[in-house]
């Protein structure tokens, strides 16, 4: 259902978007790419970590990662786009502290796909306030009590995304911007190095990050 639901909104904002295109800020619209840095936390949600068992830790680290996406002005105030992203973090259990494994076991984090939409205010003609929401899969990879990885054996999770940013426009086409996400996994499976897996489980897996961001418009 949130598939069908994400891809409405994505479909209605690019068949919607050119109806507004007369009188429109040209600051932020069009393709964009850049680089993000940030800080990166997995927890258990408010439930029970994994629904595997009830350890009540987390982990942290570096968070790194590559964006796309392409923007359209509504008038000139307003801003809706469709957006992409590639990451990964170095955030992983400590293999010697069989309390901080969250339900996992030894987990590092893995790839993290997010794709979704935002919309957005100008606050001044260089200075976008927006929200966005999507789609999230990552992955947990297994590690030993080593904390070394298990040939190409990991969790794979599916959940939501939602955040908010201020992003600034600088110059002709650079951009930069700060901005904070909350996802939640509430599926998961344990996928194989022989391509093989466990059938989707109940999770309640939260991730939140910070991060900053710069980048172009063509």
């Amino acid at each position: 259902m949130r598939y069908a639901l994400m891809a409405a909104l994505i479909g209605s904002t690019a068949i919607a978007a050119p109806a507004f295109a007369q009188d429109a800020n040209p600051t932020f619209t069009g393709p964009r790419v850049g680089v993000i840095v940030g800080y990166d936390n997995i927890r258990p949600g408010s439930s029970e970590d994994t629904d595997l068992d009830n350890d009540d830790e987390d982990t942290d680290g570096f968070l790194y990662g590559v964006e796309a996406g392409y923007d359209v002005a509504v008038g000139n105030k307003a801003v809706v786009g469709i957006e992409g992203e590639l990451s990964d973090s170095t955030a992983e259990t400590d293999p010697y502290d069989g309390d901080a494994q969250f339900g996992y076991g030894n987990v590092e984090t893995g790839r993290d796909l997010y794709i979704g939409a935002r919309a957005g205010i100008l606050a001044t003609p260089s200075t976008l306030v927006y929200a966005k929401g999507g789609y999230t899969n990552a992955r947990l990879d297994l590690t030993t009590d080593y904390g070394e990885r298990i040939n190409d054996e990991h969790y794979n999770l599916d959940g939501y995304r939602i955040g908010a940013g201020v992003e600034q426009a600088i110059g002709g086409n650079a951009y930069a911007k700060v901005e904070y996400r909350y996802s939640n996994y509430g599926d998961a499976r344990l996928e194989f190095d022989d391509g093989s897996n466990t059938d989707n489980f109940s999770v309640d897996t939260d991730r939140h990050q910070l991060v900053a961001g710069v980048g172009m418009r063509f």
